[in-house]
Formats: structure tokens, sequence, C-alpha cells
């Protein structure tokens, strides 16, 4: 095949992802000079399209960008009035009270919303500042200048199922900038393949990870209970998985039921789906959703490493920005006043530096922002909590973490120094044969569903004949190694379905079906043998979150 010829486009700062981190750094980019040119790829269809977050918003980060959000029609609107935490038993509950709990962990005066709707709103304020969006338009490399990020290739489309070039073949457009900001969320294709060129975890401790699944329920109007915010812990993971749940009341009578596993499990039979159908059974939940319908459902992986596993956030051209770079609270199971903070602070170093003439070099202004600011206060006070969870689970994680977040939050020292994280999530993985298998109930259409029918709640689409963007390594591995060693724990990792294990005249093989594919990234994090690699589709597919 000869050379693929692309037509270049130049600006001062190319930024990767419609997020709140992305967005944010391209409105300050625009404050600060409105001269400068700055350009926005989306991978979704539009901007929004594939944000899924909780979510109850500190609103910090956007206080410091756009003070008079209110006034502007931002869509954030429902403040939380009541706060629950609960354990949950198999058949009940009980409730820990909100006074031992240091501060920090309080949601009162933050905000329930829409993350998606959020960053359509953003977009259209970085719209009017002169920002250039292009939605629908995938960055699927880097574009080199020797050692120098110098841009990315976005717009590709047209390959065939075997990567050769269609008839409609388009080969997309380099992008270049004197600056790129990577920010893609979590495990962004491009940003690991940065990390990995630089080594820029090197020293770290490495990124965890959790699963976060998530759908919309419209319930009966008696038991809607606006600004309402409840969390649970406990019932049904018990000692299988660390996780969670979380029940938000906004706006319509709707409430946002969602569960978080966390990816360090080592029974490779746990269902992290089933788990969540499962959880909406107990009685606490169904009293709730009884009578309720589900209209979305959508699933993406949340970083959980914290302080101890941000890497380091520079390269020449370059930075990480928001959940690319790790930055969620994990107790506060919160994210984007950071990930607004970042874009922030990365839009403030790359505007200095382009107005002295500076281009391609390592934005240090940037990273020693980030390790001594608001960020760095807001995840160092919690930087022990999920370590203790991990090594020495739930219950102790409860005592002794809030202990810890406590002396953090009155004196700005912990009693534990900081605790490192162990292996990654996918070395945890244990052997099918060491483990016990585990029995789901069968979904029953009302309170709980099959992955497939939930799948199509989440709206997404892709091409069936472009080359499947879940690459293996090596083919053999998922049968040879990972079946044999591991019962294929892809089949139930991944909340879409995407993975299969069928039974031939040839015995088993795997079969990928991507066009379920919702871009959560579980199986490039998860799999025990590190064999499949996440690259984006061509532009526009994926899910089609409408609010979540």
């Amino acid at each position: 095949m000869s050379e693929i010829v692309r037509e270049s486009m130049e600006y001062d700062v190319v930024i990767v992802g419609g997020g709140p981190a992305g967005l944010s750094a391209a409105i300050r980019l625009k404050q600060i000079d409105p001269d400068l040119n700055v350009v926005v790829l989306e991978k979704g269809s539009e901007v929004g399209a594939h944000i899924l977050s909780g979510a109850v918003l500190d609103t910090s980060g956007l206080d410091a960008l756009i003070p008079d959000w209110k006034a502007k029609g931002a869509p954030i609107k429902t403040a939380v009035k009541t706060d629950n935490f609960y354990i949950l038993g198999p058949a009940g509950q009980m409730r820990i009270p909100n006074w031992p709990m240091p501060p920090l962990m309080s949601n009162h005066g933050k905000y329930i919303v829409s993350m998606a709707n959020v960053c359509r709103w953003m977009a259209e304020q970085a719209e009017e500042l002169g920002v250039e969006i292009f939605p629908g338009m995938a960055a699927s490399e880097i574009v080199w200048d020797g050692d120098r990020v110098a841009g990315v290739v976005a717009g590709e489309f047209g390959k065939n199922a075997d990567g050769s070039i269609g008839d409609g073949y388009e080969p997309g457009m380099e992008l270049r900038g004197k600056y790129v900001f990577l920010s893609e969320g979590v495990r962004g294709s491009l940003a690991k393949v940065v990390m990995e060129r630089f080594d820029l975890s090197k020293g770290k401790c490495p990124q965890k990870f959790g699963l976060g699944m998530k759908e919309i329920w419209e319930i009966d109007p008696a038991k809607h209970r606006e600004g309402t915010v409840t969390h649970t812990m406990g019932w049904p993971l018990g000692s299988n998985a660390g996780g969670g749940s979380f029940i938000y009341h906004l706006e319509n009578n709707q409430v946002y039921v969602g569960f978080v596993v966390h990816l360090n499990y080592e029974n490779p039979h746990l269902f992290p789906y089933m788990e969540f159908q499962r959880f909406k059974h107990h009685p606490l939940v169904a009293e709730l959703l009884e009578g309720g319908k589900r209209v979305a459902y959508g699933a993406r992986a949340i970083s959980e490493g914290g302080w101890q596993s941000i890497p380091k956030l520079t390269a020449p051209g370059a930075v990480l920005l928001g959940c690319s770079a790790g930055l969620v609270n994990v107790p506060r199971i919160k994210g984007n006043h950071n990930a607004m903070l970042s874009g922030i602070a990365a839009a403030e170093a790359a505007a200095k530096a382009i107005a002295a003439g500076r281009e391609g070099d390592e934005l240090v202004d940037y990273e020693a922002d980030l390790r001594s600011g608001p960020i760095a206060a807001d995840l160092k006070k919690v930087r022990n909590v999920k370590p203790m969870w991990s090594h020495w689970g739930m219950l102790p994680s409860l005592v002794f973490g809030g202990l810890d977040m406590w002396t953090n939050n009155l004196f700005g020292f912990s009693l534990f120094g900081t605790l490192k994280h162990g292996k990654n999530d996918a070395a945890h993985t244990g052997e099918a044969s060491k483990y016990p298998k585990i029995e789901y109930p069968r979904p029953d259409g009302k309170l709980s569903f099959d992955r497939l029918t939930n799948v199509s709640f989440s709206f997404t689409n892709h091409e069936e004949s472009q080359p499947c963007h879940l690459q293996l390594k090596d083919p053999t591995v998922p049968i040879a190694v990972n079946l044999a060693k591991y019962d294929e724990p892809a089949q139930r990792y991944c909340p879409a379905g995407v993975y299969e294990v069928l039974e031939g005249e040839d015995g088993p093989r795997f079969q990928i079906n991507f066009q379920n594919c919702v871009h959560c990234k579980t199986c490039d994090i998860k799999d025990p043998s590190q064999n499949i690699t996440w690259t984006t589709p061509q532009g526009g597919d994926g899910p089609n979150y409408p609010n979540m």
C-alpha cells in the first residue's frame, strides 16, 4: 500500500477529548488570549455522547473557570438536600451516621447533574469564545516530530474489516499543534501510547481502576425525593470484590442508579454486571424502583489509584489532563472538578509558553501547579483510602480510612504516611480452579435485565465493515491461556457482552462483538494476559448517551 497522504491544519493547541478537562482547557485558553487557535476533537457523535459520570458535582472547578455559570444557564440545578450512607446486608441495611465523617465527605453544597449535559453547555461556551469543536472526529494516531508530540491524526474513515483501504476511504487530517492536550478519559488510547513511549509511570504506583455501571430510571413521583443522595457498600459484593453503589434523585422524577466494582478482584468467576443487576433486588432499592422504568444504561472504567498513581504529566509537546491523568477522588466519588482544574492549569501553562515564543517543549509549570495546587490538596488527604481497602478490606478501611482523612483534614499529615498500591488489576486475577463459581439469579426483566437488552439503552452503534477496534496481541491467548487458566473472564467483566466463547466443531473459539462496545476500556485493564488493546473506532461510533 502506498504511503497515505494527509492534509494538515495548524493550531496553537490541539485538544483530544470533549469532556470537562478538554473543554475547560479550551475555554481558559481563549479567555487568556482570544487570538489563540484552539481545536477540540471529540470521538462521539456529539459532545456529551460518550460522557458518563455519577454525578454529584463539586463546582469548584467550574467556579474558577466560569464564575457566573448560574447566570449563563448551566444545567446545574438540583442541589443536594439529603446525604445518606448505608452498609447493606442480604435483606437489610445499616445507616452510617454523617457526623463521624470528615467534612470533605459531605455532599451538601454540591449538585446532582448530568455531566453529558454539562459538557454540551460547556461546548457552547467554548464555541462562543471561538474554539473550533469537531465532533465525530476520532483521534487515532499521534503525529511525531522526532521525539516530540506534534499533533494527531483525526477523521480517518472507510477502512475495510481487514484494515485495507475501502472504496470510500477518507485518510483524515493531521491536526498539528504547538501543544497537544490529551484529555481522552480513563485509559485513553493515545495517552497510553505517550505514557509507554516516555515511561511516564516510572517510579509511580500502578494505576488502579473500577468499573462503573449506571442506569437512569423514571420512578413513581410519590417515591421521588429530589436532591437525595444515597451511597451503599457491602452486599451483594461481600468479600468477593470491593465497590459500592450510588442512587441520586435528580429532577423530573428520575434517579441515577449506579454500581462500581473495583477491578482488583481475584475470583475470575465474578460477573460485575450481574452483581449490579442483583443489587437492584435489595429491598432498599427494589422498593424505590418498583413501578418505574429504566430509560438509559451505560458503563465506563474509573481511575482509582489517586495521588500515588498519577504519572508524570508532561512529555515533549503533550500533557495529560483529567481522567487520562487519573485525578478521581475515590472516597468522595468525584473527579469532574479536578478534571476542570487540570484543564485550567494546562491552559495557563500553554498560553504562557506560547506568549514566550515556545512550542513543543514540556509544560513543566503545569505539572508543578497540579502537584502543589488545589488538585494536590484534594487528593493527598484521601490517598490511603484505596490501598487500605485493597489490602485490609471494607470495614478496616472505613475505620482507618476515616481516621486518616480526619488527621489529614485537621493537621495536614497522615499517621500512615503514603501507602502503596500493589499489583495492577490484571495481575490480581486468580486461577479459576482456585475460586468457587458464582451463581447469579436470572434477570426478571422488571428490575434486572440481560446485558444485550441493556446495551440497547446505551444507543450504541458501530459501522460493522470497519476493522475491529479491540485488538488481540496474540489471537491464540483467549482460548489457549485465558480459557484454560481463568475460564476466560472477558465473558464476564465486559458490561456490554462484547466477548464470547462459542463452542464449535473444532472446539471453543473466541468471538468479539465489537458492535456492542460502550467504550468502557475494562478489557484493556482487566484482561489477565494483557492481550487486549482498546483503540478508537471511527469517529461518531460508540454509545450515544442522552443525559448521562
